[in-house]
């Protein structure tokens, strides 16, 4: 209870300086920072002679001299911003500790001086703590700038199946959380008591011992605290919607304006919480250091902050700027209230096109992957699409598997080039998936592309070279072209190359680049129709530049309704998954919904 009462007062005492900077610091990272790393990024990338990065080329990328250099200056300049942040946040708690107030500018002043420590040899560890420790663990100490990295979900899937890869990362995770409550109050050593940060993580480990782990609950019980008080915020608004609108049901211009107050509140809520992550998190710690200083009865030292002589008065005709942009804002808010009243905008979204659903290697939560069975399993789950993938026997067929090799899925360790189909057929592709399917084969693609026209589902076909093909590329197209299914596939590949062959051969078959990294301009893949993008890599902007090509995305892989939604507001032509149901359902609520049944739904996600 002690420690709480010292929070909210470290925190209430220059509550207005820590929202004011906090404020200024994001707009100039959304306005400032970010733009110009980008530009510069984009610039590095021209220079080299990079139109656009993908996995095939980002090693080359990486490894050249000029943007190594230029990546490393990159993030001597992400830490120093971050950390100006950091200790313009601990300066302003400092004084509120002393029960002093501070100005925005002085302690701004004397932050740029602490930061010139950074620039010591003996401070390089700051930089891994600043940029890969804190938004690792993402405690919400992170900057507007330096934000945790989302790992991309076939990454996740991949780590979390591998019994060996899973263990290790949980490991390294485990390792960085110690890691980083034995340096946790280094950076209040080095910003308060002019240290190097070397001797601030000794101290740290010293002032710290045998409490992290209380240390550890009390940070967890504050942002669990801050959460829940959101939390409570947005349940009030849905439940003061959900309540007037059963009142207000008959007065539609009545509706639209709460819906409207509701929004904008919820928005202000989330805006105040990003705003305070930092000074939330700071406080914490900033609490626990002086308490555990007191108990080990080490000096606390006090910052002395110089008041910079103010040589720009205050003028009145600031009040009259600011009068004005009120009055321009409620003249626009007014006027929107009023399109609303008069329909302009409709809150009962329709797509001009729906997301279509791939089934990724068939309906392969239920059934065993890339099998007729699986096929037939996405078709009565209401797929659009079916996903496979194929490769080439050493007796030149053309067999639906993931894998090169047949271990994973049916047990025998041989790769797909050294067996011929007879061999293949004789394996048992569906007993690793459950005893129930024992027996199943692997599937030739012709009988998949009579299948799939029998049943009016279209194929995703995704070749999969080894190196040991003999005109692989050519024998899907003349197996598609024959078999008169070129207008209900596509041809995809994660190799360039390969779509390169199949324009070459017939330019009238469809090809999709498939993705895991894409940045910069890859509308100008010519070979490639339209483009298969890990889901964590798409934006708004790339979808608008794809689009504006007259291409297609397709986003993969997308398993979670959260993940799917995303997707749906993207505008994104097609999401594969192996969750069809859950596709198919989130796509239906979406392009049904309205602001009603969005509360009401997001009400019962909290409940």
């Amino acid at each position: 209870m002690q420690k709480i009462k010292q929070f909210i007062k470290i925190i209430s005492t220059n509550i207005k300086v820590l929202i004011g900077f906090e404020i200024i610091f994001k707009l100039l990272t959304m306005l400032i920072a970010v733009p110009l790393f980008l530009s510069i990024f984009d610039l590095i990338m021209k220079i080299t002679g990079y139109t656009y990065l993908t996995l095939e080329n980002i090693i080359s990328f990486v490894t050249q001299p000029i943007t190594f250099l230029s990546l490393l200056i990159l993030i001597i300049i992400m830490t120093i911003y971050t950390m100006f942040d950091i200790t313009t946040v601990i300066i302003i708690l400092d004084q509120s500790y002393q029960k002093k107030k501070v100005r925005i500018l002085d302690a701004v002043k004397l932050s740029i001086q602490k930061c010139r420590g950074l620039f010591h040899i003996r401070s390089l560890s700051l930089a891994f703590f600043t940029l890969f420790l804190i938004p690792f663990l993402n405690i919400g100490m992170t900057s507007g700038l330096i934000s945790t990295i989302p790992i991309p979900e076939f990454i996740q899937e991949y780590i979390i199946k591998d019994p060996i890869l899973f263990p290790l990362a949980l490991g390294v995770v485990i390792l960085l959380t110690i890691l980083l409550f034995h340096w946790i109050y280094s950076l209040h050593y080095f910003v308060l008591e002019d240290i190097s940060f070397k001797e601030a993580r000794k101290r740290s480990r010293h002032l710290g011992k045998k409490k992290h782990l209380k240390d550890f609950l009390f940070l967890i019980v504050i942002q669990i605290i801050i959460s829940i008080v959101y939390i409570l915020f947005i349940m009030i608004g849905i439940l003061l919607i959900i309540i007037i609108s059963s009142i207000l049901n008959r007065f539609i211009f009545l509706n639209n304006i709460l819906f409207l107050i509701v929004g904008i509140f919820i928005i202000i809520s989330a805006a105040i919480l990003m705003i305070l992550a930092i000074p939330i998190s700071y406080a914490c710690i900033s609490v626990l250091y002086y308490i555990h200083k007191k108990e080990c009865k080490e000096k606390i030292y006090s910052l002395e902050v110089k008041k910079i002589n103010q040589t720009i008065k205050e003028k009145p005709h600031l009040h009259s700027i600011t009068y004005l942009a009120i009055i321009i804002m409620l003249i626009l808010g007014t006027r929107f209230i009023y399109e609303l009243y008069l329909g302009k905008y409709n809150f009962n979204i329709e797509y001009v096109k729906t997301a279509e659903v791939t089934a990724h290697r068939g309906a392969s939560v239920n059934y065993p992957e890339n099998t007729m069975s699986a096929f037939m399993g996405a078709k009565e789950l209401g797929a659009d699409w079916i996903e496979l993938d194929v490769q080439q026997t050493k007796d030149g067929k053309i067999i639906v598997i993931h894998d090169t090799n047949f271990k994973r899925t049916t047990g025998v360790d041989k790769n797909t080039w050294e067996l011929v189909y007879d061999d293949v057929c004789k394996l048992d592709a569906g007993s690793f998936f459950s005893s129930d399917f024992l027996g199943e084969q692997i599937p030739l693609l012709s009988d998949v592309i009579v299948f799939a026209k029998e049943n009016n589902i279209k194929l995703n076909i995704e070749l999969k070279p080894t190196g040991y093909e003999t005109d692989f590329e050519k024998n899907v197209v003349d197996m598609i072209i024959e078999l008169d299914f070129e207008d209900k596939c596509v041809i995809t590949s994660q190799v360039y190359h390969v779509l390169e062959n199949v324009k070459a051969y017939n330019q009238k078959v469809q090809t999709v680049y498939v993705m895991s990294l894409a940045y910069g301009n890859i509308t100008s893949l010519e070979a490639a129709d339209h483009f298969s993008i890990e889901a964590t890599s798409i934006t708004a902007d790339l979808v608008s530049r794809v689009h504006r090509e007259g291409k297609e995305l397709y986003a993969w892989t997308v398993n979670t309704q959260e993940s799917i939604r995303k997707m749906i507001e993207l505008n994104v032509d097609n999401i594969i998954t192996d969750n069809i149901s859950l596709a198919k359902k989130t796509i239906y609520e979406e392009k049904n919904s309205d602001f009603i049944n969005e509360y009401i739904r997001l009400l019962e996600g909290i409940f």
